[in-house]
């Protein structure tokens, strides 16, 4: 297979509500996003697309375009069917950029699921064909949390995140006015690093029963202090932005600094490392949840894909496209009663109109 033409396209997507976290006090309003096409000889079109957050990687529009556009040039001397050659070719250029090596990365993944006529899901291992999702609730105080709650139970929605991590006694605050209001879904909560181990453990405690999980509660840095964390929570602790790659990854669980990993196809760099992590864990028998950011459909079939294909994928927090407006994506998946279903489309299974 020879790829004929790369086009990248930089998008700005708006938000339909803003989002409001520790990590983003002012609110998030627009996300900006760049969308890689590879056209073949033989006729097939594939898609990738690299989202990112700023606070998480600290990359920009302009580094993330200038990146992409060495990667097209790079590309067209690549055979993305030897998927492991082509993503070692594009690691060095893509060093420091994870989205944009997570837009090609999920292009070639595209394209042999196209040539195998496989969806992605089935190519990579094919356990199961659904999954729930959490929808995350923007941070608020604990009366418009309860009315955003039952807004998204009202959506369909049954596993619902809360963002936390500025005020602890809020936080508990809040879950416990969520679960009263709507007992029979079930609750996350991400304190975003904001919390001491005191603070994480006084908050697992007066939840416990009420809580599916927390997630980074402690500063990513110090692993030490998640362990702790882990080591007497009655509520079982995620790392989410201690997880940077495989290596991390490594770390987490050979520590065991928490219960489980949280893995993003766009922090970490695609689904070649995204595996790898779920890989690690699994081994570990740490449990796997495949995340997501403010990101278009097109990023989400890719997360859904790898969250279909592993057993060791025990929660799904793939929300990131419900609140975009402009959103090119056609997406192959559906919504359906809190769950993510796919669909028997080969590749992606999505298409975009750009």
């Amino acid at each position: 297979m020879q790829i004929t033409h790369v086009e990248v396209v930089p998008v700005q997507l708006s938000l339909r509500l803003p989002y409001q976290t520790a990590a983003h006090p002012a609110g998030v309003k627009e996300v900006e996003c760049v969308f890689v096409r590879l056209d073949t000889r033989e006729g097939q079109v594939a898609w990738g697309c690299a989202a990112f957050d700023p606070a998480l990687t600290g990359e920009t529009l302009e580094q993330v375009l200038r990146v992409c556009r060495t990667c097209a040039d790079r590309a067209l001397d690549l055979n993305p069917l030897n998927t492991e050659f082509a993503l070692a070719e594009l690691a060095p250029l893509t060093e420091g950029t994870p989205s944009a090596r997570c837009a090609f990365d999920m292009a070639f993944y595209d394209l042999l699921g196209l040539a195998a006529g496989l969806p992605l899901h089935r190519l990579l291992g094919g356990y199961r064909y659904r999954i729930q999702t959490s929808i995350t609730l923007s941070l608020a105080p604990v009366k418009e949390t309860v009315e955003m709650a039952q807004e998204r139970a009202r959506q369909g929605f049954r596993i619902l995140k809360l963002k936390g991590g500025l005020d602890p006694e809020e936080d508990v605050q809040r879950v416990q006015a969520v679960h009263d209001a709507l007992p029979d879904l079930t609750l996350r909560l991400d304190a975003e690093q904001g919390y001491t181990v005191r603070q994480a453990l006084d908050v697992a405690r007066a939840l416990a029963g009420r809580l599916e999980m927390l997630e980074q509660p402690t500063p990513a840095a110090d692993l030490k202090a998640l362990r702790e964390v882990a080591e007497h929570s009655p509520v079982p602790i995620l790392a989410d932005e201690s997880l940077t790659d495989p290596a991390s990854a490594l770390e987490i669980a050979s520590r065991r600094a928490a219960h489980g990993l949280s893995v993003k196809l766009t922090t970490c760099g695609g689904l070649h490392c995204a595996r790898q992590v779920d890989a690690i864990a699994r081994a570990a028998r740490l449990a796997t949840m495949v995340g997501c950011i403010n990101e278009p459909a097109l990023l989400i079939a890719a997360g859904l894909g790898l969250a279909l294909s592993s057993p060791n994928v025990r929660y799904g927090d793939l929300d990131g496209h419900f609140d975009l407006v402009n959103d090119p994506t056609r997406p192959g998946f559906f919504f359906e009663e809190g769950w993510l279903v796919a669909r028997d489309v080969p590749g992606l299974g999505c298409t975009v109109d750009l």
